[in-house]
């Protein structure tokens, strides 16, 4: 006997696989019950015939169940029907078949190949960046282009001939519309086919595998096959703006452990006209890698397009959640994607060269197109997001989740913050769907200034108390970037480490040691940039620290300090000339001021890593000078962000 009721759920299992396979329906052990004169009436002949009801379905419609009765069956119940038909109530009853149903889902998962070696995109064991749940939610990209600015885009290969765009696309190099890559033997003009796969390769096609954003159109800009100067990049960086909502780039200067260098002038004008004309005027995404300095412990803080506050900067994880030997880590990276790690790691598939597939797309290079493409799906649930709002939706849904580093802290809002991270791996489930009701945080900046000069020796500490328009109407109550532009002279600038602490205890490493750095020249108004205060209320003291890590021998004269943030709110403050204080004690000198601007955002009065010109307070910065009416063009040497 206990055998036999043993089987009894495999038997049921098998009825129910047969029935699914013949097309019969499987009857179960419920019925509907149609009887008059109300609940309590249904309660009575439910109890009487060895029913459960379940209550009401609506009107005079009941939920009877018989657990006399076996769950799943090829055939009904003939006996207990026939007794509920012997009430004279019972109007009508009927035993109930499970029916099948299938989910009228948009979303089919890509039949591509690949589709099941891409890990990050679906790997819950690991972890992943959700997109397969924002596909699931209607987003693929559709309406959204995207341009990678890099060594051209193989245009006909066919994982991307269905999505390649020809108005986001333009061979700087050689003055031309066609931005195919020049062909080699070594296929060392791979590097932009491969960014533009992991973006939007076509779903479905039978070829390779499946981009991110896979109905996105995709276009390339071929800039970095020659020369690269500042009218090189200008013109990539400003291509068709209104056309184009993603510039994804994943290059910037050597890697080496010792270059401090970032864009010239008209680069510096390509970025602002971006950010304050492109889309619109919502303005155009700037997506970054952060760089591949690792081994040399390079900082992406000491790179000017990564360390924009007009780039949204992304760092790589590897497959287990490791922070890749490649890594750099700065206090200007918002977020994290997966690259390659480990030779026992896997790493990521695309699109290749002469119309082929590759599962070998590595380091921080791989990391920023993944991001372009959850950005692109979160600007089709949203297509009225600012360039300020798609940062502000990256701080809020990355995930620390999985990464593993011994430099998490958390912030003074609470969220837990990486110099290798940002904030953690981008979720693209999450991002999309925070997209569809988010309300634009507005065209409002804030800047606060002071100044000071003082010698280094062994270890500065400077603080400044900020009131940021405290008492007024419209004060500010939340940073974006936070930006401290130093000015110093320096024998050996690899030996200084400087880091900011925020009013709420938030302590950014701006600079960290940098062992192959041996330059005698300093900084010349540079501006070392952190997101790690995002949020946070900007009032109370700000305290810098300089340090001098080889000891008392090395001597510098610190000359320019600037702090700005931009604020979610809508300040405004006047202007206000304060007068500067002789502190005494060898001639220091300190005074500040700070200008706040509503409407209409003015770039122009918002210092950054350029040197842009401000007159706040009535007083100049040194990058003043640096607005020169011509200028001679000057070849930069520009390192792509793959892994060796």
């Amino acid at each position: 006997m206990e055998g036999r009721w043993t089987l009894l759920p495999f038997l049921g299992a098998y009825l129910v696989h047969l029935g699914l396979i013949t097309g019969q329906g499987i009857y179960t052990n419920t019925w509907a019950v149609h009887i008059e004169r109300g609940a309590r009436e249904a309660e009575r002949i439910a109890h009487k015939h060895g029913f459960i009801s379940h209550g009401q379905v609506f009107g005079d419609y009941y939920h009877f169940q018989h657990r006399g009765v076996v769950r799943r069956s090829l055939s009904g119940h003939r006996g207990v029907h026939v007794q509920l038909h012997t009430e004279p109530q019972v109007i009508w009853a009927e035993q109930q078949i499970a029916k099948r149903r299938h989910k009228r889902d948009i979303h089919i998962e890509p039949t591509d190949p690949k589709f099941p070696q891409q890990w990050y995109l679906y790997n819950p064991s690991h972890g992943d960046l959700n997109v397969k749940e924002a596909w699931a939610q209607g987003f693929t990209g559709r309406g959204v282009v995207v341009t990678i600015l890099d060594d051209g885009i193989e245009k006909d290969h066919p994982d991307l001939v269905r999505n390649y765009d020809p108005d986001a696309s333009y061979d700087v190099n050689d003055r031309d519309p066609d931005p195919q890559p020049r062909y080699t033997q070594l296929n060392d003009n791979r590097h932009g086919t491969r960014c533009a796969g992991e973006v939007a390769a076509a779903a479905n096609n039978g070829v390779c595998g499946v981009g991110v954003a896979y109905n996105a159109k995709i276009g390339g800009v071929r800039m970095l096959d020659g020369e690269v100067t500042d009218v090189v990049e200008a013109q990539s960086l400003s291509l068709n703006s209104q056309h184009i909502h993603i510039y994804s780039a994943s290059w910037g200067p050597e890697d080496d452990g010792k270059t401090v260098d970032g864009p010239a002038k008209l680069a510096k004008e390509a970025f602002l006209q971006g950010v304050t004309e492109g889309r619109g005027g919502l303005g155009s995404i700037f997506v970054w890698a952060s760089g591949n300095g690792g081994r040399e412990r390079d900082s992406c803080n000491c790179d000017g397009y990564t360390n924009s506050i007009y780039t949204l900067s992304i760092s790589s994880t590897t497959q287990y959640g490791n922070v890749p030997w490649y890594s750099e880590a700065c206090s200007s990276t918002l977020a994290t994607t997966y690259s390659s790690g480990n030779l026992n790691e896997k790493q990521i598939v695309t699109t290749d060269l002469r119309k082929k597939c590759t599962d070998s797309h590595t380091g921080t290079s791989a990391s920023a197109p993944l991001a372009a493409g959850i950005i692109a799906l979160a600007l089709e649930a949203n297509m009225n997001l600012t360039w300020r709002d798609m940062q502000h939706l990256v701080v809020r849904t990355s995930r620390p989740a999985h990464l593993i580093t011994n430099d998490w802290r958390t912030n003074g809002m609470g969220r837990l913050v990486s110099h290798s991270y940002g904030y953690g791996l981008l979720d693209a489930s999450a991002m999309v769907a925070l997209a569809q009701n988010w309300s634009s945080v507005g065209p409002v900046e804030y800047n606060f200034r002071f100044f000071c000069c003082r010698d280094i020796r062994k270890h500065l500490i400077f603080s400044r108390s900020v009131e940021a328009c405290s008492g007024q109407p419209d004060f500010v109550s939340s940073l974006e970037h936070v930006q401290a532009r130093l000015t110093l002279t320096y024998n050996h600038r690899g030996n200084l480490a400087v880091h900011l602490i925020s009013p709420l205890g938030t302590r950014s490493t701006l600079l960290a040691p940098r062992a192959q750095d041996n330059s005698a020249e300093g900084f010349n108004d540079w501006a070392f940039m952190t997101t790690h205060s995002w949020d946070e209320d900007p009032r109370g003291e700000w305290t810098l620290e300089i340090e001098n890590v080889a000891g008392l021998n090395d001597y510098a004269v610190f000359v320019l300090l600037q702090l700005h943030s931009g604020a979610a709110s809508a300040p405004f403050c006047r202007r206000k000339k304060l007068p500067v204080m002789d502190m005494g004690g060898g001639g220091i000198r300190v005074g500040f001021g700070f200008g706040l601007s509503r409407g209409k955002v003015s770039y122009r009065g918002i210092p950054t890593v350029w040197g842009d010109e401000d007159t706040a307070g009535g007083m100049n910065s040194e990058s003043d000078s640096e607005e020169l009416e011509y200028h001679s063009e000057k070849t930069a040497f520009i390192r792509t962000q793959s892994a060796l």
